[in-house]
């Protein structure tokens, strides 16, 4: 594997017996993710999984004039294409790279295969499908019933846990599009937390500065998904 890069920096990866290992690993290419690039597209058919290391993709929903809101959000702790092993084939969400980085990609035939050999592999990959399908029910109910301050402290934390680092480089326009909210909303709320501490914004530039508090102003909904995560997938080591 090229450069600095292991699979293992993907919990998923790294949690596969030595068996599954030797199956799996070597049908993996590392791929950059640059900001900005799409994986699919809602409906098209997927042909490869990818297991980010240091990117975070964002699941939208698109609607047919063009709006579009966030349903999750997957870093180092998962992949992205669960309807290949669900059976379903495509999905009507798009898949975009929020935060840059690499991820490892495979071809979903492989992924299929291991899946269906009903082994610790499959328990693994059903476990963080309902791990995912938390955080795409409580997105929902925050979005419906929380404020955009305390969505984009949501927003902010679920990227941290997915970053070896306290910044992320994201623009207001993009965020506001990943909560399906307005411009302006998220330039209030941004400015809120500035002038808090909290964060500072400079030039598509977030860096988190006070964590504690940044959870003390979220809604409920961050430590739901987090909680259940950590109770679905801390037992990842299965050899």
């Amino acid at each position: 594997m090229p450069g600095s890069h292991d699979p293992q920096q993907n919990h998923l990866l790294e949690a596969l017996s030595p068996a599954e290992r030797e199956r799996i690993y070597p049908h993996l290419q590392l791929v950059p993710l640059p900001l900005g690039k799409v994986l699919y597209e809602s409906g098209d058919v997927l042909r490869h999984v990818y297991f980010p290391t240091d990117s975070i993709v964002s699941l939208l929903y698109v609607l047919t004039d063009g709006a579009s809101a966030e349903i999750s959000v997957v870093g180092n702790e998962g992949l992205i294409g669960i309807a290949l092993f669900m059976g379903g084939e495509t999905t009507p969400s798009r898949a975009i790279v929020q935060s840059a980085g690499h991820a490892y990609r495979l071809i979903g035939q492989h992924l299929k295969e291991e899946f269906h050999r009903n082994g610790p592999m499959q328990l693994l990959l059903l476990r963080y499908t309902q791990a995912l399908l938390t955080q795409m029910a409580q997105t929902a109910v925050c979005n419906r019933h929380h404020s955009v301050d305390q969505q984009l402290c949501r927003w902010l934390l679920l990227s941290l846990d997915r970053l070896s680092a306290n910044q992320l480089t994201m623009t207001q326009e993009l965020i506001a599009n990943m909560l399906g909210v307005r411009r302006e909303g998220v330039t209030e709320a941004a400015g809120k937390l500035q002038k808090l501490g909290v964060i500072e914004y400079s030039r598509g530039q977030i860096t988190v500065l006070d964590r504690p508090q940044l959870e003390q102003l979220c809604c409920e909904c961050y430590a739901v998904v987090r909680k259940e995560s950590d109770r679905l997938l801390r037992h990842q080591t299965l050899q």
